[in-house]
């Protein structure tokens, strides 16, 4: 059934027959979650849409539509409210159905096919091998890596990319403060740019450099000494990076480094079908792109300079341009800085004159995290090299504590890192109540094992329907069918907190299902086996969920 739930889609069907019947036309009518309570279990505003075309009153096409559903066996009444909407109460065997539909799915369960095998690369992280991974490139780490699970989840096609800025003005101000930092060590005045690294991993590097060189670089010519000091630097700094997302869950198909498009003409030839599509001029000896008229920008950008120099705008053409025109990806999705704002139009611009719909491309913008460390900011420079990397808060927080608050508000919004509560052990942690409904569920199903039970025996179609006369149980099982939309918004919005905010939600109606029906202790063989069913449902959609969150989910806590 393609990820969808089989009771939700046959309920859905049942009103398109209704509305069929009525030989109105096809408008793909749903039933959704009404938004108060005591409005039935779900609601339909069908009867409201047919009103033009059948040219009658809505309240008398919602009566139509009612009567014909009155013979579906997971409907037990219906009732019209307001100007025409349909609402509907549910019967414990559409609760039952549901719960089945999971069970007989598994982890293939909610995997609704959005992508339909279409191409796709997410581009994140791509930090400039000048410094170790702070906690804002933690945060798009966890967004990029998560958003690429949930589109490879629902169909798509995704390759992961990390886009390393290995040459240009910052690596060379790299290599200049290393160089600086080992003259220093070794007694010499040294030459320490003025916006130079001042963070101590530099004297770290230069300590290494003298551990393995000596003191040959001290009348060694600048430009062979300075060559060694920016390759060796980024080396190192590009290699603990890898480290730190290694251990963070996130991985990717390619590193792409900028040095590959100049070395290789890609920036030329990018520059040269700009100028033969007539959106690229030169002028006072430089190459121009007319952003002014193509986007209303204050003016034309530059992107080959005077003395022959691209910008960094011309090498993101290039970049972009081999990623859709050269690899062929259908959409690109690039995760950024919240600063780097203004420049989406200028790149949306540049996919527009390489021949591409700029709507293909999509940027998620990640703002600042602000570390809570006993209610206060933890104060934080990047100039001054004062940062708390994404290893400190690892090692302190772990990974999936850390994963899982990165990932529970909009991407674009600020995001307050309480570190106390990440390391605390109780419920009011999201982590850990998620993580802990995981476990418990887990227990309870050792614990029938180990009192003689068969897990393998429990037919999972047996789920009598009156276990669902429990409001926490119905809830639960409510919760499990609206999985697949969850996931299905997630990807159509890029957006993970979504999944957060839904497991968050399963976990506590779990809880509240566990503290009202009695499990292993119910003395009536099918309905423990059915309320077994039901929390094997929410393991398999909470381990599910976690992992697309790249989250673990513990058997133990």
């Amino acid at each position: 059934m393609n990820g969808e739930n089989i009771a939700v889609v046959r309920l859905n069907e049942a009103l398109n027959d209704a509305v069929r019947a009525l030989g109105a036309e096809d408008i793909r009518a749903e039933f959704e979650r009404p938004k108060h309570e005591g409005h039935g279990d779900r609601a339909a505003n069908a009867a409201m849409r047919l009103a033009k075309s059948l040219k009658a009153k809505p309240r008398d096409i919602a009566e139509r539509i009612a009567e014909h559903l009155k013979g579906y066996d997971v409907i037990t009444s219906t009732e019209i409210a307001g100007p025409g909407f349909l609402n509907v109460s549910l019967s414990g065997k559409f609760y039952a159905e549901v719960v089945a539909d999971v069970l007989r799915q598994g982890e293939s369960y909610g995997a609704v096919n959005v992508g339909q095998n279409r191409r796709v690369q997410v581009e994140f992280v791509s930090a400039n091998p000048t410094g170790p991974l702070h906690i804002g490139h933690g945060r798009g780490a966890a967004v990029g890596d998560s958003v690429a699970r949930i589109l490879k989840f629902t169909g798509w096609d995704v390759q992961r990319e990390y886009y390393v800025n290995d040459s240009g003005l910052q690596i060379e101000t790299l290599g200049r403060s290393t160089r600086a930092r080992y003259f220093e060590l070794l007694g010499r005045e040294g030459d320490f740019p003025e916006n130079g690294y001042k963070g101590a991993y530099i004297y770290d590097l230069a300590r290494e450099i003298i551990g393995s060189e000596g003191e040959r670089f001290l009348d060694a010519p600048e430009d062979e000494a300075l060559e060694f000091f920016k390759t060796y630097a980024a080396g190192k700094i590009m290699n603990g990076i890898k480290a730190d997302l290694e251990e963070f869950r996130v991985s990717f198909d390619k590193f792409f480094p900028e040095g590959y498009l100049h070395k290789n003409g890609l920036v030329k030839s990018a520059m040269d079908d700009l100028k033969a599509r007539g959106y690229a001029y030169e002028s006072d000896g430089a190459l121009w792109f007319r952003t002014e008229d193509t986007i209303g920008d204050d003016k034309d950008r530059v992107l080959i300079r005077a003395n022959g120099i691209p910008t960094y705008y011309a090498s993101d053409i290039a970049y972009h341009r081999d990623k859709f025109v050269t690899r062929g990806f259908e959409r690109v999705i690039d995760v950024w800085g919240a600063d780097h704002h203004g420049y989406i139009a200028r790149m949306k611009a540049a996919v527009k004159a390489m021949g591409k719909n700029p709507d293909d491309f999509i940027v998620l913008l990640i703002q600042l995290v602000n570390l809570l460390r006993e209610g206060k900011i933890v104060t934080m420079s990047t100039r001054a090299g004062e940062f708390i990397t994404l290893r400190d808060v690892l090692d302190e927080a772990g990974v999936d504590a850390c994963r899982f608050f990165f990932l529970m508000r909009r991407a674009d919004s600020q995001l307050d890192f309480d570190l106390d509560l990440a390391k605390k052990q109780g419920s009011d942690n999201p982590v850990y109540y998620v993580q802990y409904a995981h476990a418990r569920i887990s227990g309870i199903l050792r614990e029938f094992v180990n009192r003689g039970g068969r897990l393998e025996g429990v037919d999972p179609e047996a789920i009598p329907a009156e276990i669902f006369g429990n409001k926490d149980a119905r809830d639960l099982a409510d919760c499990l069918a609206g999985w697949p939309d969850a996931v299905r918004e997630a990807s159509e919005e890029l957006a993970p907190q979504v999944l957060t905010g839904y497991v968050l939600n399963l976990a506590g109606v779990f809880h509240s299902f566990y503290n009202t029906n009695r499990i292993l202790d119910e003395p009536d063989e099918e309905i423990r086996h059915g309320r077994l069913n039901v929390i094997r449902a929410v393991k398999e959609v909470v381990a599910s969920c976690l992992g697309l969150l790249g989250v673990s989910a513990p058997e133990r806590m």
